[in-house]
């Protein structure tokens, strides 16, 4: 399993500190979205702009945004309350698409705010 993010983002950095992924279900992966890899070579590949959301593998399978989100708060354990309420907020597909794009305004608010450039993958 894959976790894609921005390693620039504050907000980011810090849900992937607090996200405590099950342990049956294996080690996650962190990987910052900002360096060069070829993991981020194969998202660009298949078309998946990380300025858009992060990206999450399970298996051969990439989520992307508010389905990566989603399918985190259900594999992360229920310890914490950060982790209780993020699994509960989070824990309908529907929910998520809803609060997905306020949430990734205020991330790309607080990048410009801190001077952040975009990741742009997508663009050579």
């Amino acid at each position: 399993m894959k976790l894609v993010y921005d390693g620039q983002c504050p907000m980011c950095r810090q849900y992937v500190r607090l996200q405590r992924i099950r342990r049956d279900l294996g080690e996650v992966g962190l990987i910052d979205a900002r360096e060069d890899s070829a993991v981020r070579d194969e998202l660009t590949r298949l078309g998946i702009d990380l300025d858009e959301g992060f990206a999450l593998q399970i298996g051969e399978c990439w989520y992307h945004g508010s389905e990566a989100l989603h399918r985190l708060s259900l594999m992360s354990t229920r310890s914490g309350l950060v982790n209780r309420g993020m699994a509960r907020l989070f824990a309908s597909p529907e929910r998520s698409a809803r609060l997905y794009p306020p949430l990734k305004a205020f991330r790309n608010t607080l990048l410009r705010l801190l001077g952040r450039l975009p990741i742009h993958n997508l663009r050579k």
